[in-house]
């Protein structure tokens, strides 16, 4: 591939692994599933730096932001509009203002909710991850519903309809998904094995964590102070849904950076056949790191705006689709938004990140480049049947939502009209920092999928029974797929001959 030639790494074996890529798109490996990539190391140029553009337009908004928030926090802090900025806003004014003091603290506790629960979540890995994951597919619902009464309860009409909405979609959700869950829980669970062999990928989740944590004292500072403002419902609404995305891309910028990062270490170690293996460059985390935070941070900044809500949308299109049954009509716009998506996917998507972080090629390319891997592997039947990324979204949902209920909480006693104010935006908050633990795991889904694309050799050497478990699961998947085309052309045919 052209874009592989001109970004090698300066790593040898990143270097020699894009040159399997472009000598045929798979990694050379003996019969026997013994590594035979050459050991031999030699200097080669630096990788090109990808989509700057957005990587500019990353940092110009968040120094601008930066700075928005510190003015808005510091004329509510100690003192009610110290910059005189309330003359702006005399057209708008409803309510009595705050200070910021009075909002800050509960940010705090978000804050300090999110982290001991992604740290937890890290901590519990090894032993209890799969019974974690089982309560996050099981218990989000009726927490949904739950905090749903709760806003009906206090008289929160909107709110109180959105979460019964939420809770309503997730129950379809598992119910479509339910004959998926054992292989997804599966994946995950060697997922997890592969993380937890790994140490150092776990002290990277916890300094992102940290990095994230102080980028939202600044943040909260700011949103405090916009509670306290001044300005009526819609005003302090409209703010705090800007700022709310700006937290939104910055908390999916250090996620995807972590996900490069891991997917880098993860895919090393299975084509050199072990964290140990004498093969094994030296300091590779250290190399990922600083591909991750230079040259291919414009991609993930690119990438961060869109996978998420793409991805996200496709896990409920296709939960839906496959229960919708005969309804023809139905079925057709179903199948218009469906073909709609999967365009999307293929320029958007997180296998693109462990592209990026192993062959440093701009976002784009990269999604292209997985994509066009799965489908002529059919690898992609297997990964539209697993559905391990969304079990993972239920679990940073949860963690936001129990974020935002503490937040909430002390809200209800200290302020009661600011409730739902602080309990959504400290629900964003907690979402960020559980992903941030999440994401590790979803970094090693994501590179055993390209490994097993690469070559299923490399997972046959890491885990054979695993590897017998995904050869068998994707033979099934091939074959429903092939036996579905049957049925539709059958179908047709009959339907014309009718006519």
């Amino acid at each position: 591939m052209s874009d592989a030639r001109s970004s090698s790494s300066s790593d040898a074996d990143f270097a020699s692994i894009a040159t399997t890529q472009q000598n045929g798109g798979r990694s050379p490996i003996s019969d026997d599933g013994s590594q035979t990539m050459s050991p031999a190391r030699t200097p080669e140029p630096s990788r090109h730096w990808r989509d700057v553009f957005w990587l500019g337009i990353f940092t110009v908004h968040l120094i601008g932001l930066a700075f928005v928030l510190s003015v808005l926090g510091i004329n509510r802090f100690k003192k009610a509009d110290r910059l005189n900025i309330d003359r702006y806003t005399n057209r708008i004014l409803e309510n009595q203002a705050g200070l910021t003091e009075t909002y800050w603290p509960l940010y705090a506790v978000a804050g300090g909710v999110g982290t001991v629960l992604g740290w937890v979540w890290l901590s519990l890995l090894g032993s209890r991850a799969n019974q974690m994951m089982k309560v996050s597919v099981h218990i989000l619902t009726t927490y949904l519903a739950v905090i749903s009464v709760l806003c009906f309860w206090g008289e929160q009409i909107f709110w109180g309809i959105a979460f019964a909405i939420g809770a309503g979609l997730q129950f379809l959700y598992v119910v479509s998904v339910i004959d998926r869950l054992p292989f997804s829980m599966l994946v995950l669970q060697k997922a997890v094995k592969m993380v937890w062999s790994l140490p150092e990928v776990m002290r990277v989740a916890y300094a992102f964590t940290v990095i994230m944590l102080l980028w939202m004292v600044i943040w909260s500072f700011g949103a405090a102070g916009v509670v306290a403002s001044s300005m009526g419902d819609g005003g302090r609404w409209w703010l705090l849904v800007v700022l709310s995305v700006s937290l939104f891309w910055t908390g999916a910028v250090l996620c995807n950076t972590v996900h490069v990062i891991v997917s880098g270490m993860v895919f090393l170690v299975l084509i050199h056949g072990g964290r140990e293996a004498a093969s094994m460059p030296p300091k590779p985390l250290t190399k990922s790191l600083r591909y991750a935070v230079t040259t291919s941070f414009g991609s993930i900044c690119y990438g961060s705006l869109f996978t998420a809500a793409i991805r996200t949308l496709r896990w409920e299109i296709r939960g839906f689709r496959s229960k919708i049954g005969n309804n023809e009509c139905l079925l057709c716009c179903v199948d218009f938004l469906f073909h709609l998506v999967e365009t999307l996917v293929r320029f958007f998507n997180k296998y693109a990140y462990v592209q990026i972080a192993v062959y440093g090629k701009s976002f784009n390319r990269s999604a292209r480049d997985a994509w066009e891997l799965f489908q002529s592997t059919g690898v992609e039947a297997l990964i539209a049947y697993d559905c391990s990324g969304a079990v993972l979204l239920m679990g940073t949902i949860l963690g936001g939502l129990v974020t935002g209920t503490c937040s909430g909480t002390w809200a209800w006693f200290k302020a009661s009209d600011r409730v739902i104010m602080v309990g959504s935006t400290a629900m964003l908050m907690g979402m960020i920092l559980v992903g941030l633990a999440m994401v590790v795991v979803e970094s090693a889904v994501t590179s055993i999928y390209i490994c097993y694309a690469e070559d299923p050799l490399l997972i046959n050497r890491w885990d054979a029974e695993f590897f017998n478990q995904m050869s068998e699961a994707l033979h099934q998947r091939l074959q429903h797929r092939s036996a579905r085309a049957r049925e539709v052309l059958t179908h047709n045919r009959f339907n014309s001959i009718s006519v």
